[in-house]
């Protein structure tokens, strides 16, 4: 713990939790795995009391809720992982998690944990973006519990930065169910697959339907302050058949709507030529 803080509780449950956080001076522990390191390395600063989530049954767990799937916002990587609705429902966020850090952390990293420490180069986000993901959020206001959804692509305002208020909690992600048709991407690019950050990292999806594509969905991540939806390379894909010529057109898309940074990773050149080149890849293992 840090010098400041005074105080740990393991609340049971969601409104025991939010409670805890309406004075809005709490730090909120799930797996720890972003948390503690930050803390140590002084680019966060504890809150007088630290709040674990790990006792809290109601936000861990894959539960099918007839057109969507909830996803407790404390679920591992590594339980979402072997779970086996997430192998038959969403095999997108089982492929990114085997590309995530090494298996000691993601046998301690959560979902809910990844989404919120709002990183552009966060691993699940990306994955959950193109799935359509929303978080949902419950607070403790005016004696009674409050909840709304986001919408994913909404959430993020900054890198460590999102809509989430400081008394609220993050209890679950929902993501409806892939429709007919439905397929799914992910690349993640960097010196070393899994335990390094990505230098850039991209998913797809969408449906192909009577050999046409549909509801197609692009997200790029590490190129920028945010996770970005690809717009232009959505709709150079969107209502065409999957063949060279449309491959050829979303890749150049891709390229050209994505403005990369520079930094250790990679240069925004390199970036660049590695966006367009991993998105025609992505494509052409589609068809």
């Amino acid at each position: 713990m840090s010098a400041v803080t005074q105080r740990y509780d393991a609340p049971d449950t969601i409104e025991e939790a939010v409670r805890l956080m309406a004075g809005g001076t709490v730090s909120v522990l799930a797996g720890g795995t972003d948390l503690m390191p930050q803390s140590r390395a002084g680019r966060v600063t504890l809150a007088p009391t630290l709040l674990s989530l790990r006792r809290i049954a109601q936000m861990r767990g894959l539960s099918d809720e007839g057109d969507s799937l909830r996803i407790g916002a404390t679920t591992t990587l590594a339980a979402l992982a072997r779970d086996p609705l997430a192998k038959t429902q969403l095999p997108l966020l089982v492929e990114a998690i085997d590309h995530f850090a090494s298996a000691q952390i993601r046998n301690a990293a959560t979902i809910g944990g990844n989404v919120c420490n709002a990183s552009p180069a966060g691993d699940m986000i990306g994955p959950l973006l193109v799935l359509d993901a929303s978080v949902e959020l419950v607070a403790f206001r005016d004696g009674a519990l409050v909840s709304r959804r986001v919408a994913l692509e909404e959430f993020f305002t900054g890198p460590g930065r999102t809509v989430r208020a400081p008394d609220e909690l993050l209890v679950a992600i929902h993501v409806p169910k892939p429709a007919p048709g439905a397929f799914a991407r992910f690349h993640k690019f960097g010196v070393r697959p899994a335990l390094d950050i990505s230098a850039i990292a991209i998913s797809i999806a969408g449906a192909i339907r009577d050999g046409v594509l549909h509801d197609v969905r692009v997200a790029f991540g590490a190129l920028g302050p945010t996770p970005l939806r690809g717009r232009a390379t959505e709709a150079a894909l969107e209502g065409h058949a999957l063949d060279e010529a449309t491959i050829a057109k979303a890749a150049r898309a891709a390229r050209e709507e994505v403005h990369p940074i520079s930094d250790v990773r990679a240069s925004a050149w390199y970036r660049a030529e590695m966006v367009e080149n991993m998105t025609r890849r992505l494509l052409q293992d589609v068809r």
